[in-house]
């Protein structure tokens, strides 16, 4: 089978990589992969070429009366639409009878605002013959109205990977199905790692620059994270890991990271965690006794090593995953838009840290049935192909 993936971002945002090679481990090695990358270099730069074909899937359109129509319509109506489209148009026709199956992976592509150009995509492929598959994906329901509801009818199938999502999709898609994220199935790498990170225990913490614009009290977020450190400073004998996930410049965990650790005096046991590769990073969060996230596949890399996680969550996707694991949210995600007094982030550490032995436990126990929907998403995707 010959499967093209799209529409994730560069491999910067380590939760985009951990998508792709979440994926190209759960379909097999027996398939082949084209990816169509804004972001190339990044993409290589952390591997992706080892896995598959990487193609940027932007190229100057035509200069045909397409264009013109979409000119004007730029021009004269401030529509944007078809002229962002059309620079994807040479590649979609360039993989018209070269690509059995089209993958959006972008996970939470249609959680924000821009979601049209992701219906015109879904479009194009299928106007070119290609059948398309949302894979991976989160939406808030509350969304999925209008045209949002009509493109996510179009796809073929829609691999959903948490129950919220899936129980508002299959309103408007009879071929959804629950699945996993795929970057549950990413295997880690060891690497490297500071003797502090080795020597005892380590708990993890991620922070990142777009939560800090979820907030709903300007400098709530931060006061947290800065409050919950010191805490375990004081209170426990752990070292703390700062760890990234995002490294791209305009969204760079290590801003928020960085400037933690020098609030908080350089203090030793603060251990600063530079940029890896997705299977690294995992491999390092694997290594921790207690992890606190912020960004989603930060939290996934924890959860499917067994490591105990508190998520700072601020969408749909990090109450639908925890509540499928767990079978609540409550406890295991703390909004971040409810942040407004610099103790509650420690308030909801606190418990869950006290019983990590219990949570260890319970994500060994339930992950193996948690991935087993997995196989019928594959089996799903794959009989698509052969009909």
């Amino acid at each position: 089978m010959r499967i093209l993936l799209y529409g994730n971002g560069g491999s910067g945002n380590h939760g985009c990589e951990a998508i792709v090679r979440g994926t190209t481990a759960l379909l097999g090695e027996e398939q082949s992969y084209t990816i169509y990358s804004t972001a190339v270099e990044e993409d290589q730069t952390y591997g992706l070429g080892d896995l598959a074909e990487i193609i940027p899937a932007r190229r100057s359109p035509s200069r045909d009366l397409r264009f013109l129509r979409a000119y004007l319509d730029m021009k004269l109506k401030k529509d944007y639409l078809e002229m962002d489209g059309l620079a994807y148009w040479p590649g979609i026709l360039r993989a018209r009878g070269q690509i059995d199956m089209a993958l959006s992976v972008g996970g939470d592509n249609y959680c924000y605002d821009g979601t049209e150009i992701y219906g015109w995509l879904n479009r194009a492929y299928r106007k070119a013959g290609i059948p398309t598959v949302l894979w991976g994906c989160s939406v808030e329901p509350a969304s999925i109205q209008g045209e949002l509801a009509k493109d996510l009818g179009h796809y073929c199938m829609v691999a959903a990977r948490e129950s919220i999502t899936y129980t508002a999709v299959k309103e408007v898609q009879e071929h959804a199905i629950l699945s996993p994220d795929p970057a549950f199935f990413m295997a880690g790498q060891s690497c490297e790692l500071d003797r502090r990170l080795m020597e005892g225990t380590v708990i993890g913490v991620n922070a990142s620059p777009h939560i800090l614009k979820c907030e709903t009290e300007q400098g709530a977020a931060y006061e947290n994270y800065k409050h919950l450190i010191q805490y375990i400073l004081k209170e426990t004998d752990a070292a703390v890991a700062l760890i990234p996930h995002v490294v791209w410049g305009s969204n760079d965990d290590r801003t928020v990271l960085r400037q933690l650790w020098e609030d908080l005096g350089r203090d030793p046991r603060l251990v600063l965690v530079e940029d890896h590769t997705a299977p690294e990073l995992k491999y390092i969060i694997s290594r921790c006794s207690f992890f606190v996230g912020a960004r989603t596949h930060a939290t996934i890399a924890a959860y499917s090593t067994g490591v105990p996680t508190l998520a700072v969550g601020y969408s749909v996707k990090a109450r639908g995953i925890a509540r499928d694991l767990f079978g609540t949210e409550e406890g295991y995600v703390l909004p971040v838009q409810g942040l407004s007094q610099p103790d509650q982030l420690t308030s909801a550490f606190r418990p869950l840290y006290d019983k990590r032995e219990t949570i260890h436990r319970q994500l060994q126990e339930r992950l193996p049935d948690y991935l087993v929907p997995a196989t019928a998403a594959v089996k799903m995707l794959k009989g698509l192909v052969e009909r």
